[in-house]
């Protein structure tokens, strides 16, 4: 089978919404719980097979500590790692070698995105933009807009609310 088809074949497996958007290029949606949806591009490439997932925008704030958390966690990472592109935006890549890439494999890697995507998006936004989520907390209050979706910041805000297990303060 072509490379083109185990992926096809493994996407399709794992029953996830993905275009081919041009030859050996596909556009795949990995569904979180923390970041909604990891927005993931897998393309063949002559020599090699690369992997690239936007994780978050560049930090406002705390940035030693934002690209220190980064450069910790790609010592724990399969097969991907964190980098910035030239705005500071951060994604996850791999690049393998064509060869490596079997319907296993694939899901080794697209289950590594998703999960370092989903698992550190709350920690990153805690660290790197803490201000503009109390700002953004504040103004939903003023307006009486819902806060359903800033919940896991609670802790940011009222600091005598425990915060969840698992949370950057624990690291």
């Amino acid at each position: 089978m072509s490379l083109a088809g185990v992926i096809e074949s493994a996407l399709d497996k794992a029953g996830l919404e993905y275009q081919k958007k041009a030859e050996g290029r596909y556009f795949v949606t990995l569904p979180g719980t923390k970041k909604l949806q990891t927005n993931c591009w897998l393309i063949i490439g002559e020599h090699a097979f690369a992997v690239e997932a936007f994780v978050c925008r560049r930090p406002d704030e705390e940035h030693e500590r934002f690209y220190h958390f980064l450069l910790r966690r790609n010592a724990k990472l399969y097969g991907v790692h964190y980098t910035v592109d030239a705005l500071g935006d951060v994604y996850l890549v791999g690049r393998l070698g064509l060869d490596t890439i079997t319907d296993v494999e694939l899901d080794k890697i697209l289950g590594q995105v998703l999960e370092a995507a989903d698992n550190d998006f709350n920690p990153l936004l805690e660290i790197g933009f803490a201000s503009s989520i109390r700002r953004e907390w504040d103004w939903r209050v003023s307006r009486g807009e819902s806060l359903a979706n800033l919940q896991a910041f609670r802790h940011l805000v009222e600091p005598s609310t425990p915060h969840e297990p698992g949370s950057l303060t624990e690291r």
